[in-house]
């Protein structure tokens, strides 16, 4: 059987840390769609460690790690990654697979990324400018290069016919963007030489067998559900799906072989980039969720948006996936706070809703809030359900009745030993 792990807001959820504290229940961790535009953040051992393409079961002996055919891989970014996991003795050659169905990030998918974005002036959806989109449209387009060209000698024949095509389309972009591409190239082939020393699979055999053999699998999301090409807030998303119906496609999995669906959530909300957030703060709320979560992007370094909890948008979420358990994360950012709102209800176009509509644009939705008492520990010492505040309890137990689904682990600070389970 295959358990699946999502975010279930506008990614940033703390995803990579309970992949770390759970890998050691799983033979197989598989990162299933997105590229570098993730970065999944672990803590242990005083050591803080941010992996972008890499799924986050890498530093434990006991799992084979596997990027999906539904991944990118941009090979400069995943050369630096490796080298950054150098001092680690990691055995990348048997721990780390590469699916040959994975497509490539391409140095002009990048620059096309650019042209795009700079293109649309005001109307620019926030992109990280990773080279992802343009990847996923040759991918869509029938154009792109996958993992397993290069395993024959005219890869690079593909590749120039692909980037001279490129090149075209940045001209017509007619945008302001500044590029040698002959250097971007140089580092590009040395990121391929690098790729090519692990090992290639066809993954969805390997998993196939795997799952035959018994073997415990954990399909590893990135982003989050709200970013979903499909579901998302559409056009402010990402190119992927981020869904559970992600892990079928982009990892090769039958959905009936799917067991545990276990979604993330943050305490509270963020958002990075931009795009439609109603429960976004502007005030010293706001401001102080920033500073003590520390909410700057792992990939990016942009401040994130923050707002109290939007239950719509989560409910959305969980309903769409199928979560079958939750975990929150963050609790510990929101200690301090006198009153907790959470949002329970949006008024759209002067109707009282419950689910997420068409469009959350802010002339459209004003958030309707319930209101809680909050809590003044510090949540980041405790060890047990036994220690939590009890009207954190109370926060807990309300989440849990509205959104039918209970929460099993609480963290109360980024290092893996700062989970509690419950």
């Amino acid at each position: 059987m295959v358990d699946l792990l999502l975010g279930l807001q506008w990614g940033d959820e703390g995803k990579g840390k309970i992949v770390d504290v759970l890998t050691k229940e799983y033979d197989i961790i598989a990162r299933f769609q997105g590229g570098p535009n993730a970065g999944h953040t672990l803590e242990f051992d005083g050591i803080k460690h941010v992996l972008h393409t890499i799924p986050s079961g890498i530093f434990h002996k006991n799992a084979i790690n596997i990027v999906g055919n539904g991944v990118v891989i941009d090979p400069v970014i995943f050369k630096r990654e490796l080298d950054n996991l150098g001092k680690f003795n990691i055995d990348f050659v048997s721990k780390l697979l590469i699916s040959r169905k994975a497509h490539l990030i391409l140095p002009t998918h990048r620059l096309l990324d650019a042209a795009s974005e700079a293109s649309k002036g005001k109307a620019k959806i926030g992109s990280t400018l990773k080279g992802i989109g343009p990847t996923y449209m040759d991918k869509t387009g029938r154009n792109g290069m996958r993992v397993g060209d290069l395993e024959f000698d005219d890869w690079k024949t593909k590749y120039r016919a692909l980037a001279d095509k490129h090149e075209a389309i940045i001209d017509f972009y007619n945008a302001e963007i500044e590029y040698n591409l002959a250097e971007l190239e140089a580092e590009f082939c040395v990121g391929v030489e690098a790729l090519k020393k692990l090992t290639f699979i066809d993954s969805e055999e390997y998993i196939f067998k795997a799952q035959a053999e018994g073997k415990k699998i954990l399909a590893e999301g990135a982003q989050g559900s709200l970013l979903d090409i499909d579901f998302g807030t559409y056009p402010y998303v990402t190119s992927s799906n981020t869904t559970a119906a992600g892990a079928c496609t982009g990892l090769g999995v039958a959905p009936n072989s799917i067991d545990r669906v276990i979604g993330i959530f943050k305490a509270y909300t963020t958002r990075v980039g931009s795009g439609p957030f109603p429960t976004e703060l502007f005030d010293e709320d706001g401001a102080t969720m920033g500073r003590v979560g520390n909410e700057f992007g792992a990939t990016t370094g942009r401040p994130r948006r923050c707002g109290w909890l939007d239950l719509v948008a989560l409910k959305y979420a969980v309903q769409i996936n199928g979560v079958t358990e939750l975990m929150m994360m963050k609790a510990d950012v929101l200690s301090g706070f006198k009153t907790i709102k959470v949002c329970t209800a949006y008024d759209y176009k002067g109707k009282k809703i419950q689910h997420l509509p068409y469009s959350i644009e802010s002339e459209y939705v004003t958030p309707v809030y319930t209101e809680m008492k909050g809590w003044a520990q510090d949540l980041t010492k405790m060890s047990s359900s036994a220690d939590l505040p009890a009207t954190l309890n109370d926060y807990i137990a309300f989440l849990e009745e509205q959104l039918q689904v209970p929460i099993k682990i609480v963290s109360v600070g980024p290092d893996r030993t700062q989970t509690i389970h419950r």
